[in-house]
């Protein structure tokens, strides 16, 4: 269906101007976003743009979509859609577009939903600015939820963006941005929320709108797996300005950019593992928007950099048929030399430390109802784990499995029910976080999902960690804020943003000063929800063998949660997977990850994209999550399992709930299907 070009960008510039800053020591500048940025997609094609945080992803699809900033300014180039000048257009002919046939998804879903209207509103809304009436847009409201695999969404449509989970606000936020069919996708970090599972169902449902009726897709993400079967070209910016660009496949796997290279480079791959590899990691940062390059906008980091490329812009050169790449030395990127960085000090604190002997963490029959839409729904049941020093502990499973509230239980923000009960370092925590001691919420802390959220927007970067260290370890308030400069340097947080505020930070940097507070009192245990979840390769390869440092320094032990499967792969010694609030298998991370799996641990792994582009077997888990209000009988997997059917236990499966048993030593299953069965029909 490929065919005329539907987007196209020549030579695009974009500047606005920034207020001058005494805190960053910055005057009023111009700031360059975009410099001089060309790209074409052509219909039913997508075209992915990668880069880190900074780099002008967002800001190039904003542009597409002519959303600027008051201050924003296209200062250069032309924007056409379908031939059509968008820089030169009306605001009304740009809105009319938008209403119709351009839609976009948010990298934040919850910021993009009006935490003030309905779910099921604000998706009919879509229909009812088509001319449906109130009564059809409902239905198509209901029948888009359904589109994108939402559990119970008579339910979702009555709740409020607060009350729904973060993949299922993306999954709300998609459904939106499919409902009008539109010619031109843009879809901005579209995965990031979702678990392995959803994001192939999700993507799936592009490939099929792309595929029936030639919608162009603009796709950013820092997912390069996604990205490798998901798009047919990429083009890789930084510091505003395209570096290289081609087929997804030749970039992917034949890079030309030291910066591409980079990035590759910086993925946790299958086969690593923290105890006998480190990640790679891109020396430095990105530079500050608006700073001025007399050569390569790469060469202050890059380690083929030599005089030349400091004082002399670099041309696109052709390196490959449809390939070009912005770079002196070329030829040399793919042998570049490697990057990988020493541990890091600063955070450890053992005079403060005491590691406990057996385990650390133990929790049985941890339970938790709620109260929903009049009923009682037991969302975690009868879980019981345990962590050792010095241990991670991944949590995996689909969007409302219940990771987020068994989290939340051990760290008292959730009161668990009656009959849990959860001892750390052998002694007994109290469910609730206002019953606990101080020493007990200085033991237990959490590195959020979302460093917007969790991060003060009031106050400076040292206060936030320094509150943290005065209140955990008693300090006074000048040896609470040299602490906190001890953190934050031990992050690699820069001395000149100690006085900075969030919104002056990147997202990167907004997850190392919460990391940076989450260790304000020498904890024990961390509890890490989906920490590198938002952030780009390579922040997110720096964070993580931050975290493997810390551990090692400290023995400090992790609960980390996460979707994605390499990173649980990389950083965990165990792994716990979720279904509707139990488990469902448990063991060592190679074992889980190499088989015989449970089937839903099957279907997770297989969904996840490989870089390398090669083809692994899809287990689909066919028809929607059951709801926790209403779980069926026997297994809970058993409406989706992809081996239940010709098993020879289906009637078990039907109508008896099978026990957590252990499998071989250390790996635990609830299946009622025998393990050398699995092994024998998994490896067909």
């Amino acid at each position: 269906m490929s065919g005329e070009v539907v987007l196209e960008a020549f030579d695009l510039k974009k500047h606005f101007p920034t207020g001058a800053s005494k805190l960053l020591q910055r005057p009023t500048q111009v700031v360059q976003a975009v410099d001089g940025v060309s790209l074409s997609l052509r219909r039913g094609t997508t075209l992915a743009i990668v880069g880190e945080s900074g780099c002008g992803k967002s800001t190039a699809a904003f542009a597409a979509m002519r959303y600027l900033p008051r201050n924003g300014k296209i200062t250069g180039g032309s924007i056409l859609f379908e031939g059509r000048d968008m820089v030169t257009m009306s605001d009304g002919e740009v809105g009319e577009l938008r209403n119709s046939v351009i839609s976009m998804v948010y990298q934040n879903p919850v910021s993009a939903l009006n935490p003030t209207i309905r779910v099921g509103d604000q998706v009919a809304e879509v229909f009812e600015l088509a001319g449906k009436s109130k009564a059809e847009a409902g239905m198509l409201a209901l029948q888009a939820l359904v589109r994108v695999k939402i559990a119970d969404p008579e339910k979702v449509m009555r709740r409020y963006a607060h009350q729904l989970s973060g993949g299922m606000a993306q999954r709300v936020v998609i459904a939106m941005a499919l409902a009008s069919n539109p010619r031109l996708l843009v879809m901005d970090e579209p995965t990031t929320g979702l678990d392995a599972t959803v994001e192939a169902e999700v993507l799936d449902l592009v490939r099929e709108l792309r595929r029936e009726t030639g919608t162009a897709v603009l796709f950013i993400s820092h997912n390069l797996g996604v990205i490798r079967h998901m798009c047919d070209r990429v083009g890789v910016l930084y510091a505003g300005a395209l570096v290289e660009q081609g087929t997804t496949a030749e970039i992917l796997s034949n890079p030309q950019h030291p910066y591409t290279v980079g990035l590759l480079r910086c993925i946790p791959r299958g086969g690593l593992h923290k105890n006998t590899d480190r990640l790679e990691t891109i020396p430095g940062s990105p530079p500050s928007l608006g700073l001025h390059f007399d050569g390569c906008v790469f060469a202050t980091r890059c380690t083929l950099a030599d005089d030349r490329c400091r004082t002399e812009k670099p041309e696109m050169v052709t390196v490959g048929p449809s390939h070009v790449a912005r770079c002196f030395h070329h030829d040399k990127a793919p042998s570049m030399p490697r990057n990988i960085e020493g541990a890091s000090q600063g955070l450890s604190n053992p005079s403060k430390r005491v590691v406990p002997e057996g385990d650390l963490l133990n929790i049985t029959h941890l339970s938790k109802i709620f109260a929903q839409d009049g009923n009682k729904v037991q969302v975690v049941n009868d879980v019981s784990l345990f962590v050792g020093p010095g241990e991670t502990l991944g949590l995996v499973g689909e969007s409302g499995s219940g990771k987020t509230t068994i989290a939340k239980m051990i760290l008292g923000l959730t009161s668990a029910e009656s009959t849990s009960v959860m001892s750390l370092s052998g002694k007994m925590l109290a469910r609730t976080l206002n019953k606990r001691s101080v020493a007990d919420v200085g033991a237990l802390q959490i590195v959020f999902q979302n460093p917007d959220q969790a991060l003060n927007r009031r106050h400076s970067v040292t206060r936030i960690v320094s509150r943290a260290v005065e209140r955990l370890s008693g300090f006074n308030r000048n040896e609470s804020n040299n602490r906190a400069h001890e953190l934050l340097s031990g992050m690699r947080v820069d001395a000149s943003l100690h006085n900075a505020r969030p919104a002056q930070l990147s997202g990167g940097l907004k997850q190392r000063v919460a990391i940076s507070r989450a260790f304000a009192g020498s904890p024990n245990l961390v509890v890490c929800d989906e920490p590198t979840s938002a952030l780009d390769v390579s922040v997110q390869a720096t964070i993580l063998n931050l975290l493997v440092d810390l551990q090692k320094q400290d023995d400090t032990s992790y609960l980390f949660i996460s979707h994605d499967l390499g990173v649980v792969r990389y950083i965990s010694d165990r792994i716990a997977v979720l279904y509707l609030g139990r488990v469902m298998e448990l063991g060592n991370a190679e074992t889980v990850f190499n088989g015989p799996h449970h089937p839903y641990t099957e279907a997770l792994v297989s969904s996840v994209p490989a870089i390398d582009g090669s083809q692994r077997v899809r287990i689909r888990l066919e028809g929607d999550v059951p709801s926790p209000a209403n779980p069926p009988t026997g297994c809970v997997l058993n409406p989706r399992c992809p081996r239940m059917a010709g098993s020879g236990v289906e009637g078990l499966c039907t109508t008896v709930e099978p026990e957590l048993k252990e499998v071989e030593p250390g790996h635990f299953m609830r299946c009622h299907i025998p393990l050398d069965q699995l092994r024998v029909t998994q490896q067909k």
